[in-house]
């Protein structure tokens, strides 16, 4: 799988100038952690999360602040989008493979990759998308390999998936073919494994 097999588009992005309260609306509105930031030509300048959006804007409760000694008030929240999104994000191509994608959610603590094209955003990634991958059902990955196989050769083959892992027959004995099939099946979201029948299947007499 690709990223252009997992991406969620179009996409819901903000402008660097955009109130800081207008993304803390779109996050909690669409229930996203996170929102790309793109300028005029949707190339993508920065990214906006739950986090940045949080930090210095809850006040601590005025009950609690009556004494004789108060504590020193906050440095104002940026007003603006600009004032608060990580710039410079990593951003991946659409041809970037689901392993180097979760490498780099895992590895860099990320949530949400936006994926471009020439420059310009095209869609989004996130662990939601690759958990629903994980989640597929096993009839619904076995109905796209059938599908896919059946496109791709003039013989039939028999599919079986369970638990993501896709077990393929067929009378064909033909190296490339064998080949071509494992790639088609491992292609496509929730396969997790392909395993290949030893040898041709036999014949019905």
């Amino acid at each position: 799988m690709r990223a252009k097999d997992l991406m969620t588009y179009p996409v819901i992005t903000v402008r660097p100038e955009a109130p800081a309260k207008e993304a803390a609306r779109l996050l909690a509105s669409h229930g996203f952690t996170a929102l790309p930031v793109v300028d005029a030509d949707d190339t993508v300048v920065g990214i906006v999360s739950e986090a940045d959006l949080i930090r210095g804007r809850i006040l601590p409760d005025p009950r609690s602040l009556i004494d004789d000694n108060p504590p020193t008030p906050p440095e104002p929240a940026a007003a603006t989008v600009a004032g608060v999104m990580t710039t410079n994000p990593v951003v991946v191509a659409l041809t970037a493979d689901a392993v180097v994608l979760t490498k780099l959610m895992l590895d860099r603590h990320l949530r949400t990759l936006p994926v471009v094209n020439e420059g310009r955003l095209t869609g989004i990634v996130t662990r939601r998308d690759l958990l629903r991958t994980i989640a597929r059902d096993d009839q619904d990955i076995a109905r796209d390999v059938r599908h896919r196989l059946a496109v791709a050769f003039r013989r039939p083959w028999e599919v079986e998936v369970i638990d993501g892992v896709v077990s393929l027959a067929s009378d064909s004995d033909d190296p490339e073919d064998r080949h071509i099939a494992e790639v088609i099946a491992g292609a496509l979201p929730g396969v997790r494994e392909v395993r290949l029948a030893e040898g041709a299947r036999p014949e019905p007499s």
